[in-house]
């Protein structure tokens, strides 16, 4: 039997059974389950029983938002219950959905013991202990040996770096929630389950089964049944066309074999869309209206957009003539994407000293319509999940919120665990006594702010009803998940989904280019497979190069230093939004999930662009000719000459040359004026002067690391025995040492500390934003000593002092914080050191922003030095 013949026996065998089977529903409270199941569910945890009654894996592929989750474990609860299966059973998932599976196991599945396997090295070694401990005591009662658990809860990091443990456990049945993580079959996490862990039995879920291409699917399939679907060459052989439908292959074989694959694949795959389910009445849920935003590039956009292409534009000639060199075109296309988002993710534009202000918001054409359509948001009491691809978008959007003083939580790859879930319960919390009208609340956060990469999978965030996309991710798959984190099952508001795009920019290519990879989806998942023809039609167009150069000449290079967004463009910009915001009360859109593209000259025309069918998506540069656009670059190489506008704003605002000279020649009066005074009364400053800024320096390491551990922080021996170390702790102006807590101990390890401080007040030499170095081993006594490695204490002077005021002492200033992390880590790195500090600006309960600013300061320096930064945490006595 050759592998086409063994493919679709496999698949007639198990659909067979289903024709064979009565499809009465089963009834979920006869095991355990405590949850009212919709039909569909009920329908879902049918079909996993009869799939495990014929010992067929599978993947549940229902779409996001559907209830995947209480379909597994409903599932689980069958196994145990019934006494099919005794366990153990395991669950692989994501770290920020780990909450989510445990509450839901509790609440539904009250017969299931569950045991979260998370946390840092030292808590799993005491669950082992634990387990082992249990195991022994059951075996030595009653000569029976069982685990203490039914479902073991973990995330795929674990379930690598304790590999060695969790694969001794044979594992009846495996679940892998969010299982698109094994989509590449070359991954660590791919090898090590197949490789290593005794799992026979085993659940994929995911409901973007189909991302990219047919080998990303293969791939899932032969994890579940590796017999049943060979290798990636034979796979890849039966369906040919289908791989590539828009290469010149056969149209009509592709969609024949296009039908075979969704036939093969209904028998180890269960799909539902929400779009279906409402369609026959299973399910219920508001509208969703999803708005294409099309933004103008400001002044100072545009200026950055053609520096970025004057640059490169010999490399991009080059490209579209057909060279080689995809490397390259990414890295361009990504400096284009950030002109697009803001030009202050390029260092240098912002102009110095960095102040908050109005410049923040009038950089960017995409913040000056969010500014907008966060102002009605907030005065209506809606709530909103703000998405970005990159974490850098993300600190120019918290600098913003800010600005604007409105409530926010942030998460990204760099937020910890603790703050993740800490920032999940504080959002989420806010309208769980709310009604559906989302009335204002305002001590909880307006914003949740994520990036789409790091937490978009699995979060049920239905506490929103507005997502805007800041950025759009390079694969569309990951926006949609995204945006199924407010539109699911629980949402109770209508929903807008809002896309900001740049138009006639490399944004609106590759926002073109996910609506036809969005096809592949459909052409395997969808009832219907799409007309070839007519898609191979939409896929003939210009080269990518003109396309990254779309729109780009409708606009001249020579006017752009007088071109600026006028009353008359904020007013149609303004209406724009006003526009956005009427759709969410459009009874003709409640009635039907729409999909609508917006810009100031579709409006101001009085209509919009419908995307769907035969919409301008499919023909989206009429205008891009080749006289246009060999006119263009003509034209553009005229303009360009040598000048480099990037460099021009970098330069900044320039004094007169006699003011700054008066200005230098007092500075240094003053300075001589005080070291001399000094020198005469014998005082030496410690305060560090020097440091090299990042600005300044060529130096990006990736040995520079941020390590977060348990313990005290003026003990930095029980972490780095043999190294040079600093402690840095946070003082104020005041010039008065301060009790309890890292003052006590910074004085316990050496009196030098205190007596610093004091005498550098005496001396007028405490100020804001100073760093004072200060050597102890001299003094140390031997128990406190780090052997022959010298050791200091670095005294950050950042937060100011008035008795007169209510609260004497101010918060801690970040951009004094910010040079006094520059100064201490620089000292770091020349002393071959590592800073050991506690956590800044953190309270239980209280605004996260600060923390989240302080990390995101300690990652950067400690990336641009070289160094590593541990911060401690307190462990509390129960």
């Amino acid at each position: 039997m050759n592998y086409e013949e063994r493919l679709k026996a496999a698949a007639t065998i198990v659909l067979a059974e289903d024709a064979r089977s009565a499809q009465v529903p089963v009834n979920c409270a006869e095991f355990g389950v405590t949850a009212t199941l919709k039909p569909y569910q009920v329908e879902g945890v049918s079909w996993l029983i009869r799939r495990y009654q014929l010992g067929a894996n599978v993947i549940l592929g229902d779409e996001m938002g559907l209830g995947k989750t209480l379909q597994a474990i409903a599932f689980l609860s069958y196994l145990k219950v019934s006494c099919v299966s005794s366990g153990p059973f395991v669950v692989l998932c994501p770290l920020s959905v780990t909450d989510g599976w445990v509450s839901e196991m509790v609440k539904f599945t009250p017969k299931l013991k569950v045991l979260r396997y998370v946390g840092d090295k030292e808590q799993r070694r005491s669950l082992r202990r634990t387990m082992y401990e249990h195991v022994t005591e059951r075996f030595s009662s009653s000569g029976v040996s069982s685990l203490p658990f039914d479902v073991l809860l973990t995330t795929y990091d674990i379930a690598l770096m304790d590999q060695d443990f969790l694969s001794q456990i044979p594992w009846d049945y495996a679940v892998i929630d969010e299982a698109q993580r094994l989509k590449n079959p070359s991954s660590v996490l791919y090898s090590v389950l197949m490789e290593h862990f005794l799992m026979p039995r085993r659940l994929l879920m995911t409901g973007t089964p189909i991302q990219n291409n047919l080998t990303e699917l293969w791939s899932l399939m032969h994890f579940c049944s590796p017999a049943v679907f060979g290798t990636l060459e034979q796979f890849l052989c039966m369906f040919k066309e289908a791989v590539d439908p828009l290469s010149g292959a056969d149209a009509t074989k592709a969609k024949e074999e296009f039908k075979t694959l969704k036939w093969i694949l209904r028998a180890f795959m269960l799909r539902r869309t929400k779009a279906k389910l409402i369609e026959c009445g299973n399910l219920v849920l508001p509208p969703l209206t999803e708005i294409t935003v099309m933004a103008p590039l400001v002044n100072l956009q545009k200026k950055v957009y053609i520096s970025i292409l004057r640059k490169e534009l010999p490399k991009l000639l080059a490209l579209s003539s057909g060279a080689s060199g995809h490397q390259s075109l990414q890295n361009i296309v990504i400096q284009l994407r950030k002109a697009c988002s803001h030009p202050y993710l390029f260092p240098g534009i912002e102009l110095e000293p960095y102040e908050e202000g109005e410049h923040l918001v009038q950089a960017s054409g995409k913040l000056i319509i969010l500014d907008q359509l966060l102002r009605k948001m907030h005065n209506s009491g809606h709530r909103v999940l703000l998405f970005a691809q990159m974490t850098h978008t993300l600190d120019i959007l918290q600098d913003f919120l800010e600005l604007r003083k409105y409530s926010y939580e942030r998460l990204d790859g760099s937020i910890r665990a603790e703050e993740r879930f800490a920032a999940i319960r504080s959002f989420y919390g806010r309208s769980a006594n709310a009604d559906s009208k989302f009335a204002a609340d305002k001590d909880g956060a307006f914003v949740f702010m994520i990036s789409t990469r790091a937490g978009g999978v699995g979060l049920n965030l239905v506490a929103t009803d507005t997502v805007i996309f800041f950025e759009q991710d390079w694969n569309p798959q990951v926006d949609k998940q995204a945006l199924q984190r407010a539109h699911r099952i629980g949402q109770m508001n209508h929903v807008l989904s809002i896309n900001l795009v740049t138009g006639h920019t490399v944004e609106e290519v590759i926002m073109r280019r996910a609506e036809r990879k969005l096809q592949l989806s459909h052409n395997v998942m969808g009832d219907d497979v799409t007309d070839l023809e007519a898609k191979e039609k939409a896929g003939i167009e210009t080269s990518d190069m003109r396309s990254i150069i779309l729109g780009l000449q409708r606009f001249d290079p020579t006017k752009l230093n007088n071109e600026n967004l006028g009353e008359s463009k904020l007013s149609e910009l303004n209406a724009m939004v006003e526009r956005v915001i009427a759709m969410r009360h459009d009874p003709v859109i409640d009635k039907d999930n729409r999909k609508i593209e917006l810009n100031s000259t579709n409006l101001s025309n009085g209509y919009d662009i419908r995307i769907g069918g035969n919409s301008a998506a499919d023909g989206y540069d009429p205008d891009l000719d080749e006289a246009s656009y060999l006119s263009w670059v003509e034209k553009f190489k005229e303009s360009s000459q040598s000048i480099d506008l990037v460099e021009d704003l970098r330069s900044g605002r320039n004094l007169p040359e006699d003011r700054l000279a008066k200005l230098e020649a007092a500075r240094n009066k003053a300075e001589e004026k005080k070291l001399s005074k000094w020198e005469v009364q014998g005082y030496h400053s410690l305060n560090v002067k020097g440091a090299i800024s990042p600005g300044d320096c060529d130096i990006m390491s990736d040995v520079g690391s941020v390590h977060f551990v348990y313990g005290d922080c003026t003990h930095p021996s029980q972490i780095c025995a043999s190294e040079p170390t600093i402690i840095f702790s946070c003082v104020d102006n005041s010039g008065n040492w301060g009790h309890g807590g890292v003052f006590d101990a910074l004085a316990r390890l050496s009196a030098d500390v205190p007596d610093a401080y004091q005498r550098a007040s005496e001396f007028g030499d405490l100020n804001l934003g100073d760093l004072h170095l200060i050597r102890i081993n001299e003094d140390c006594g031997k128990q406190n000593m780090d052997g022959d490695n010298p050791q200091w204490v670095a005294l950050a002077v950042v937060q100011s002092y008035n008795p007169r005021r209510k609260v004497p002492r101010s918060d801690i200033s970040i951009s004094d914080l910010e040079d006094c992390l520059l100064k201490v880590s620089y000292s770091a790195a020349q002393n071959s050191a590592s800073i050991h500090m506690p956590r800044i600006g953190y309270q239980d309960g209280s605004d996260r922003s600060l923390w989240y600013t302080v990390e995101r300061l300690l990652r950067k320096y400690a990336s641009v030095y070289g160094i590593k930064i541990y911060v401690y945490y307190f462990r509390r006595t129960l």
